[in-house]
């Protein structure tokens, strides 16, 4: 289904940092949707098909596990309508273990994430979802504990893969492509902090995103 084919097709964002990216919170949200991939992402679809005046929202909230998504989720998705998500999630689910905080001791990203998706299905049965791998290059927040973040990060990674097949959805892969784009300069050019993407680092993510997400039909 080529959903932003449609008029005033909705397509809405949801994660954490990485996603929030200082979007407005007040009247403008709609507008001002933050320095992330989805305003990068936003911006060239927006040009793309303006004549079918697509809508594009932001709701990634700085800090948030996928728990944290799943106990928003009526008020930031399922009232939106969305005819499309897109969803990028984990990294603070293991920041919260890595960092041995209250809130990590037991790993509910899974669990979580697999009750968001079964009730989206079941509310939403006709919005497509986008699955985007969570990921990690080497830099002050990571490396630190590189073989545990990377163990970690990689265990959510797979179950991510296996949820998008499982609930059949797109997964949009990003390890590799960032992993690709370390080589051609250091890890801190995309991810400063080994987490946070820099405007290049975004850059990376939003061309994958469109790539994959073009390849599927959905736009």
């Amino acid at each position: 289904m080529d959903v932003i084919s449609k008029e005033n097709a909705v397509i809405l964002f949801q994660g954490d940092s990485i996603t929030d990216a200082n979007r407005d919170r007040g009247f403008l949200q709609n507008h001002f949707i933050g320095q992330s991939y989805v305003f990068l992402i936003a911006a060239k679809l927006a040009t793309d098909y303006a004549e079918k005046n697509p809508q594009f929202i932001n709701r990634g909230i700085s800090g948030n596990r996928v728990s944290d998504l799943y106990a928003r989720w009526n008020e930031d998705a399922f009232s939106l309508q969305p005819d499309a998500i897109s969803i990028l999630i984990g990294v603070n689910d293991a920041w919260r273990t890595m960092s041995e905080e209250p809130s990590g001791v037991t790993d509910r990203f899974e669990r979580a994430y697999r009750h968001l998706l079964e009730e989206t299905k079941e509310v939403l049965p006709n919005t497509r979802l986008i699955l985007c791998e969570p990921f990690i290059l080497k830099g002050s927040a990571t490396e630190g504990k590189w073989d545990e973040w990377q163990k970690l990060v990689g265990k959510y990674q797979g179950i991510v893969r296996r949820l998008a097949e499982e609930f059949g959805t797109v997964f949009v892969p990003l390890q590799d492509a960032l992993d690709e784009a370390a080589k051609r300069a250091e890890p801190t050019y995309w991810l400063y902090d080994g987490v946070h993407p820099s405007g290049a680092g975004h850059e990376v993510i939003a061309r994958r995103w469109l790539e994959v997400v073009e390849k599927s039909g959905l736009v």
